[in-house]
């Protein structure tokens, strides 16, 4: 019979516990951690000690109480001092990030790309710059705990190879192990797929925040998926897990960058929003699908049609979703931020009739609130996921 956990493990957790309010919270009162947690004042302030000691958080009188009596301390993320690198590789940019515990972003860069087929050394090349150069500006005090990418593309569960990307024109690509190589900070570089990231953003940090059950929709040439269940990401026996955008939804339908006919992302992806509203042409990306959303504001009926049509389907596959998984919310971002926004009548339409009324009953549809850095910041909270596991033992292995 295993014996139950030993009083140094309680404590990992208890820290790890700790550290996780401060950080998705923000500055949070002792008092507030006590009863949070469910501990004592004298084990919330040994706790805090620790973390404080190791230059984790730290404390300070509120700046504003509006009560009588001594008032509770104030425990804040150390921001500007513990850090990761967050990187995020779309169809048409490259993005990285410092961001400080508790979220706040604390430099960044920023570059676009071409489209399609691409070699390793065009994605790790200007990401590697980009992180070095933000490295080189920070103060001899700080310490980098994690670096973590967000791919728009199938990634193995734990080998941080890129597996497929259809809209990319690439597979079994190692990018984690040739970006941990370029950067040599001395740790390993975590990947995630885009839209599973952005499904955690939005749980942790988003619209979704105290939402159990939810599905993300992120759209970007195409559309990927994060299904939470349960407050845990379902992703699937070896990470492939969310892959909606290749769910058939018109069987005799456009042929889709995955060889099949009729995938969602066929249906009701950029390309469809496009050439449905006659603007497919050179100028293609977020921009393109946000001016035919304007242009159906203004009454343009080619550009109304089009997203009626984009929309039936797109509710099509959300109604599929709904019944399968029976979430509470169903989030819509990237390009499908705009595309909900401009066919929202008639995504809900096609939920009411075909979705199981008692799972489309209590169902909320929202847009995200994270915009365009959902997927970066999905990757922060991956690059994070360590230290918050194991608060000192991770600080100690950063700073040898």
């Amino acid at each position: 019979m295993r014996a139950g956990p030993s009083q140094e493990e309680i404590r990992r957790h208890n820290l790890g516990a700790l550290l996780r309010h401060v950080h998705l919270g923000g500055p949070t009162s002792r008092a507030e951690l006590t009863s949070r947690m469910g501990l004592n004042r004298s084990t919330i302030m040994a706790l805090t000690a620790d973390l404080t000691a190791a230059g984790l958080v730290r404390e300070e009188l509120p700046r504003e109480t509006g009560r009588a009596g001594r008032p509770s301390l104030v425990v804040r993320p150390e921001s500007a001092r513990v850090y990761v690198f967050a990187l995020d590789v779309g169809v048409d940019r490259l993005v990285a990030a410092r961001v400080g515990l508790g979220g706040t972003i604390l430099d960044r860069r920023e570059t676009v790309r071409p489209r399609g087929p691409f070699s390793l050394d065009e994605i790790v090349g200007p990401l590697a710059g980009f992180a070095r150069q933000m490295h080189r500006r920070t103060r001899p005090d700080t310490v980098c705990v994690g670096v973590a990418a967000a791919f728009s593309g199938g990634v193995g569960r734990g080998d941080g190879i890129i597996r497929f990307g259809p809209n990319m024109g690439s597979t079994d690509v190692p990018f984690a192990e040739e970006m941990t190589r370029r950067l040599a900070l001395g740790l390993p570089v975590k990947v995630g797929n885009d839209a599973n990231l952005a499904a955690l953003a939005e749980h942790t940090r988003g619209v979704g925040v105290g939402c159990r059950d939810l599905i993300y929709l992120h759209g970007d040439v195409g559309i990927g998926g994060g299904v939470i269940v349960n407050g845990q990401l379902l992703g699937g026996h070896q990470g492939f897990g969310g892959e909606v955008g290749h769910m058939v939804v018109n069987p005799r339908g456009r042929p889709c960058g995955c060889g099949s006919l009729g995938c969602l992302e066929a249906e009701a992806g950029e390309r469809a929003v496009l050439e449905t509203a006659g603007r497919l042409g050179p100028e293609m990306g977020r921009d393109a699908v946000r001016a035919v959303v304007d242009a159906a504001d203004r009454g343009d009926v080619v550009a109304q049609a089009a997203l009626s049509r984009v929309g039936d389907w797109l509710g099509l596959g959300v109604a599929n979703l709904v019944n399968i998984f029976n979430p509470e919310m169903v989030i819509f971002g990237g390009m499908l931020r705009e595309v909900y926004l401009g066919s929202a009548a008639q995504v809900r339409s096609r939920v009411a009739v075909d979705a199981l009324p008692p799972s489309r009953g209590a169902l909320r549809l929202r847009t995200s609130a994270l915009g365009d850095d959902a997927t970066l910041v999905g990757a922060a909270e991956l690059a994070f996921a360590q230290v918050l596991a194991d608060p000192l033992d991770v600080l100690v292995r950063a700073g040898s």
